[in-house]
């Protein structure tokens, strides 16, 4: 006779349903949850159908605050715990939502992925974040193997206006949400980089700064590329063209802020204020100043970009274009989840707001 097959515990099939009915306990099927508790047990328990319970476990459509939060109740008090693998069997996700971002080492891109690994959880699914350093090549690379990893669907927060992946992806069939850029043709959710670049370009010119620079980013990049011309478009409506000579491309970091302000601070005449597409290059274009025995608010005026929280902390304190970074993440992966489960998703601008600090001054 063949002896029944037994699980990592050594307990055949037939002493495991004994147990069960035994205790009095109902039998754990597919839709049982990691601990043997089944969402039977807990529709059950909170009076309402098995679908229902599902549904507000899950993400609540369609069903209402008051028995949503009954069945809730009813999973925390049985000690349902939802178990993935079934959960997967039944409807054929996985849950899992993929990231791909330039560096996490990055507050703003830290502060975004946190934004979508809330909202990923409110919905049901975990985030897997990846970094590609911005090289393509690595880009193309995690794509594909996150795809393997079965995830549902991707927040891209590293998509390049240099590359066709996002386009591709989407015509793929892979849901596909773009987070702090944005492409054409791509569902995004960003802040409006171009009213944030006009409000630096404003604030400047009723200080009376008309020479000015601005460290404009990597050009590959379009929240670089829309806050350089949202600035500098709003100089040409006033007359006031910026010298293209005074536009340089760099990082998203320190190193590359310092590197471009030392360029421009070597023009003759040097520019009296600099506006830099990101706080950290904004806090690089600052140290050029001090080693050129320079004042930042004083000598030269400064405005960086996402207005980090170490912006308000240093200590000349620097004025910065304030996006909401955490938000923006939550709302993208929210609008994924939706494209995932067959509801349309729309693109969305997050409005900024300037905050002057000590870091810009009037012009002599």
């Amino acid at each position: 006779m063949r002896r029944q097959p037994t699980d990592a515990r050594g307990s055949g099939d037939a002493r495991s349903s004994g147990d069960a009915l035994a205790s009095g306990r109902p039998r754990a099927s597919r839709d049982s949850g990691e601990n043997g508790v089944t969402l039977a047990d807990v529709a059950a328990d909170a009076g309402v159908h098995q679908s229902t319970a599902s549904r507000a476990l899950r993400d609540g459509a369609g069903v209402g605050s008051a028995t949503a939060g009954r069945v809730r109740e009813s999973a925390k008090r049985l000690g349902y715990v939802v178990n993935p693998a079934a959960a997967s069997l039944r409807t054929g996700r996985s849950r899992l939502l993929g990231v791909l971002v330039p560096r996490l080492t990055d507050i703003v891109l830290a502060t975004v992925y946190e934004g979508i690994e809330a909202g990923a959880a409110a919905a049901g699914y975990q985030a897997v974040v990846a970094n590609t350093g911005d090289d393509p090549a690595v880009q193309r690379a995690k794509v594909e193997r996150l795809l393997a990893l079965r995830v549902d669907g991707l927040l891209l927060g590293d998509a390049r206006g240099d590359t066709e992946l996002a386009s591709e992806l989407v015509a793929r069939g892979v849901p596909v949400v773009l987070v702090s850029r944005r492409l054409r043709g791509v569902t995004s959710f960003t802040c409006d980089d171009l009213v944030g670049g006009r409000l630096v370009a404003e604030h400047f010119m009723a200080l009376g700064h008309h020479r000015v620079g601005v460290v404009a980013g990597e050009p590959y990049a379009s929240t670089g590329v829309e806050r350089t011309k949202g600035f500098t478009d709003a100089y040409a409506k006033a007359g006031i063209p910026v010298d293209p000579g005074l536009i340089i491309n760099a990082p998203f970091d320190v190193h590359g802020g310092e590197r471009a302000a030392h360029r421009l601070l070597a023009s003759d005449p040097r520019p009296t204020a600099i506006f830099a597409v990101n706080d950290f290059a904004a806090i690089g274009v600052m140290g050029a100043l001090r080693t050129s025995c320079l004042v930042p608010g004083h000598d030269v005026a400064v405005a960086g970009f996402n207005d980090v929280p170490l912006s308000a902390q240093l200590p000349i304190p620097l004025t910065s274009v304030r996006s909401p970074m955490r938000d923006m993440g939550e709302r993208a992966a929210g609008a994924l989840v939706g494209m995932i489960e067959g509801r349309t998703a729309r693109s969305r601008r997050f409005t900024p707001e300037l905050m002057v600090r000590a870091s810009t001054t009037a012009a002599d």
